[in-house]
């Protein structure tokens, strides 16, 4: 089963939502902001990808954080701390099967190649 991670008002989450609709992909939403996300989750994805592309620094979260905050994100641990602090801050969606990120973030044609039939 997959599972979508991600914030429901996202418009990058919008698009892969009903991307996965209109082609009858089924999956489970996990939203942040009702169920946060546990540390044991940020582990597992972070065994895939880096806490640098983890956290989306281009976003209005990253962005509203002070200075000192933002050069205290210095490794794993500091990461996940404030990934779970901040859920907003997640890069999004992230689209997970049997453990494994499949994608981060939204882009049609690795969801069109992932789900060819």
């Amino acid at each position: 089963m997959l599972t979508l991670y991600g914030i429901p008002n996202c418009n990058t989450v919008k698009k892969a939502r009903t991307w996965l609709d209109e082609n009858g992909v089924a999956y489970t939403f996990h939203d942040f902001k009702k169920s946060g996300i546990d540390a044991a989750t940020i582990q597992q994805w972070l065994t895939q990808y880096p806490w640098e592309k983890l956290i989306n620094r281009a976003g209005l979260t990253w962005r509203g954080l002070d200075d000192a905050t933002k050069s205290s994100i210095a490794d794993n641990a500091s990461a996940t701390a404030l990934m779970q602090a901040k859920t907003s801050v997640i890069k999004r969606p992230v689209l997970v099967k049997e453990s494994n990120v499949i994608c981060l973030g939204f882009d049609e044609n690795i969801y069109r190649e992932t789900f060819k039939s």
